[in-house]
């Protein structure tokens, strides 16, 4: 019973360190009271992640191709462009139209929990699904949806410290937008995909 919890807790954390950084910077961007919309966006994204991986494991049996999964990068490059050109919009109407239809914020994290993760973890997951037996792999989802909360809390928590919270208050626009570019170019270039367009437009 401790083998599949230790195994979805170093699973889940040899795919979450980035996201984490991730996780600290949307929270300087949202209003406290709505974290826990942030916590429903990484559960529908973490749910879509997994729920894919179990469906590559069990009926095609094989990781897509990983320049495919890259294009998973261009979710948040498209994301930072727009912060970049539009800014923010903190004005009160703004605010309140987010409060009154959380789902904006909601798919906000889906797409950025998707994108981020999405090519680590599905290379991760499937075989992984593939190799334990099948009687561990409820543990093994219940251990991951614990992780998710744990993650949440502690991206909160850092999020709220004098000194990084400061930072993030100063320069979380730019940062946002710099990171959601590099983030983007780092999930392109590391599965291949820029590599794989460059050798199209060549032949």
């Amino acid at each position: 019973m401790l083998r599949p919890i230790l195994t979805g807790v170093t699973d889940y954390i040899s795919t979450g360190l980035d996201y984490l950084v991730i996780l600290m910077i949307i929270f300087s961007r949202v209003k406290p009271q709505d974290r826990w919309l942030v916590l429903i966006g990484d559960f529908i994204g973490t749910l879509i992640l997994v729920g894919s991986s179990l469906a590559l494991a069990f009926f095609l049996g094989f990781v897509p191709t990983p320049w495919v999964l890259g294009l998973l990068g261009l979710i948040p490059i498209y994301l930072g462009i727009k912060l970049g050109l539009q800014g923010d919009d903190d004005d009160v109407a703004a605010v309140e139209r987010r409060v009154s239809q959380p789902r904006g914020l909601i798919a906000s994290v889906v797409l950025i929990t998707v994108a981020t993760c999405g090519a680590d973890n599905i290379g991760i997951y499937v075989p992984l699904f593939t190799t334990v037996a099948a009687s561990q792999i409820p543990l093994i989802l219940i251990t991951f949806a614990g992780m998710v909360v744990v993650f949440w809390e502690l991206g909160f928590r850092l999020a709220t410290l004098p000194v990084i919270a400061g930072v993030l208050e100063k320069w979380g626009r730019h940062l946002t937008v710099v990171v959601y570019i590099l983030l983007g170019g780092y999930i392109l270039w590391d599965n291949g995909t820029i590599h794989q367009l460059l050798r199209w437009l060549w032949t």
